[in-house]
């Protein structure tokens, strides 16, 4: 079981926003991500990033990476101070720059934003910092991140026959290069969802019940599949996440609901059974004490949701 593609799928992430842009000296742009995961590829040039996060603008310059790991609206520009402020619409196909504003000195940036249907309720994007930034020097220790990032601007460039297909499956791949970046170089706490899984027994366990968190699991049960007590299981649990292995059984099988409930037009009762509650009524229960309202009203209101202009329709 590949943990973080399983997260990402659970959490219903999904690609909105890819574009090649240059910014100008005479006006910043300003991107409305306020429930996305997004980054930033800095192809020449400097620019400065600023969000309300930042105490002071953040000044990128060629071949930096700055990823915002926590949704918020935020603003590029050429400069540490800006005046005029242009918003940049959320695209369903790729954008390149045009022809004419191109320039051997031009401020260039490769942008991407991946959206989620809602709020996750996993541990682990609750660890991710607001902005995360890989700098060009550091970027040469991940050779595969730096050639998926070369292709994909051979390919915003040259718009060839194929382009849209292979600039969406690099940008999937540079993506994740970078979240696997974050998860190996941000200093996590000594208690995290991170962190536990340099424990292999722990490891063991979280993939099982990722694989199949409807399974009747008991504590002995999974302990028996991680090679331990039931002792030792509950202590590590407690000492690397923080938590029980039952209670995060939980937070999977709601994480899964949530992708259910606003993918599909399933029951309540099917849905319950899918993710492992005996009837509606239980999973309704937990459902609306870990993520705040009812199965029903969080269907009601993605589908209401789904007409914004931040969501993929």
């Amino acid at each position: 079981m590949d943990l973080l593609s399983d997260l990402f799928q659970q959490a219903g992430l999904r690609r909105k926003l890819l574009d090649l842009r240059h910014i100008s000296p005479a006006c910043a742009l300003q991107f409305p991500c306020e429930r996305s995961v997004g980054l930033h590829v800095v192809v020449q040039g400097t620019v400065y990033l600023h969000a309300p996060s930042l105490p002071e603008p953040l000044q990128l310059q060629a071949g930096d990476m700055a990823v915002m790991a926590r949704g918020c609206l935020h603003t590029l520009s050429a400069s540490a101070r800006f005046k005029n402020v242009k918003p940049v619409g959320l695209a369903d196909n790729w954008h390149s720059a045009d022809a004419d504003t191109k320039s051997a000195t031009a401020n260039t940036v490769i942008s991407g934003a991946y959206q989620f249907w809602h709020t996750p309720v996993h541990p682990f994007f609750e660890e991710m910092p607001d902005w995360f930034v890989l700098r060009a020097q550091d970027a040469t220790e991940a050779p595969q991140l730096q050639h998926s990032l070369h292709l994909l601007q051979q390919e915003l460039q040259v718009q060839a026959l194929g382009s849209t297909a292979i600039v969406y499956g690099l940008l999937d791949v540079l993506f994740v290069l970078l979240m696997r970046e974050i998860v190996q170089r941000q200093e996590q706490p000594q208690v995290s969802w991170s962190q536990s899984m340099q424990d292999p027994q722990v490891q063991r366990a979280v993939q099982a019940l990722h694989a199949d968190c409807a399974r009747q699991w008991t504590l002995g049960t999974l302990a028996s599949h991680a090679g331990l007590s039931r002792t030792s299981l509950a202590e590590r649990f407690r000492k690397r996440m923080g938590n029980t292995p039952l209670n995060y059984l939980r937070t999977v099988r709601m994480q899964k609901a949530m992708g259910v409930l606003s993918g599909s037009e399933r029951s309540l009762e099917q849905i319950a059974q899918e993710v492992g509650y005996q009837d509606a009524f239980s999973f309704s229960k937990v459902f609306k004490r870990t993520v705040g309202i009812a199965p029903r009203e969080f269907r009601r209101q993605d589908a209401q949701d789904r007409t914004l202009a931040w969501r993929i329709g």
